[in-house]
């Protein structure tokens, strides 16, 4: 068990309204009619028809704490990119599949999938506090393909009786999107299997709905024997305002290490500037620079696609720009591969 430190006991105490009604309390109040979300940011009708008819095959969903850190009055904000429906999504482009990553092929028992040695993820919910266009699970069968609360035995003893498998990564959807007492659930069941060390959550929410990282959930932190690494989404410095920040410092003061992992995506992050910028905020929010992901093609994402060799020499740049500890590694999913393929 880890000790609490005298940091994490400080910032506990201003945690309080962090509560769990409050983080469920948010989450319900999601934007997701697109003449909402342009009204709120003053933004042209015109846009309205091609909104809803890109919406119509993959809903609009996104927070109103993510939409106060927009600009109003422009269409090319980079955090509006990443949740507004375009047309240019219901056009389809040679090349661009349902399932880009094989997460299918990967898939053992119902929600457990076993890509890499050493490791298993779980999609724990198909349930997302935001709906990144860009999502390379958009067309995932959630109904067959989750480890849901009625299937998690058969997804445990999978792990079980495999002791080559020392870390679980919790993904969906988002693993926090869970109730702190299913989560506690969980997470106690992967702790009582020995050969499980390591526990991963891939989460967007300290990021798009900050107040989830309530006192409850850092409990759990704490209080797992598992040594816990959180990988959070950040795209654009601009989704790090204040309060993102606390949540990130708090998660921080649990001893959990904090990586982040960006997608290349053009009109948002596609830039030397932008994505130093990027890499120093998430540095002086206590967050390691992870991966810088080149957009997995799935249907409906074409618009986002930044070419590779412009990828690579963004990449180069920001070497050179950045120390090393601040340069996310620029990979691509394969596949065929059996690990991430680093470019």
């Amino acid at each position: 068990m880890i000790t609490q430190s005298a940091e994490f006991r400080q910032i506990s105490t201003t945690n309080k309204a962090n509560s769990a009604h409050s983080w469920q309390s948010e989450l319900r109040q999601c934007i997701t009619d697109p003449t909402e979300l342009l009204s709120l940011l003053n933004l042209d009708v015109a846009l309205l028809d091609g909104a809803k008819r890109a919406a119509h095959c993959f809903p609009l969903k996104v927070t109103r704490s993510f939409v106060r850190r927009m600009q109003k009055g422009d269409p090319n904000d980079p955090l509006l990119r990443q949740v507004l429906p375009l047309d240019a999504e219901v056009q389809d482009q040679p090349g661009y599949i349902a399932d880009p990553t094989g997460d299918i092929d990967a898939m053992t028992v119902p929600g457990v999938l076993h890509k890499y040695h050493g490791r298993t993820l779980l999609i724990t919910t198909p349930a997302c506090a935001i709906n990144c266009r860009y999502c390379f699970r958009r067309e995932y069968p959630y109904s067959d393909g989750q480890a849901g609360k009625d299937q998690w035995q058969q997804a445990l003893e999978y792990i079980a009786n495999d002791s080559s498998v020392a870390e679980v990564i919790l993904s969906g959807g988002d693993p926090l999107m869970l109730s702190d007492a299913r989560l506690g659930q969980l997470i106690d069941a992967l702790g009582a299997i020995p050969h499980v060390r390591r526990l991963r959550f891939h989460t967007r929410l300290p990021i798009v709905l900050p107040r989830r990282i309530c006192t409850e959930f850092l409990q759990m932190l704490l209080h797992t024997r598992l040594q816990c690494v959180m990988v959070v989404h950040c795209n654009h410095a601009a989704e790090l305002d204040d309060e993102v920040r606390l949540a990130l410092q708090q998660i921080d003061g649990t001893q959990t290490m904090l990586l982040n992992q960006s997608v290349l995506l053009r009109g948002v992050n596609d830039s030397v500037d932008t994505l130093s910028t990027l890499s120093e905020s998430l540095v002086d929010a206590r967050v390691h620079p992870y991966y810088l992901h080149i957009l997995d093609k799935v249907r409906g994402a074409s618009h986002f696609d930044v070419d590779l060799e412009v990828a690579k020499s963004i990449h180069t740049r920001l070497r050179q720009q950045l120390p090393g500890y601040m340069v996310p590694r620029l990979v691509r999913e394969d596949r065929l591969s059996p690990s991430k393929t680093i470019v």
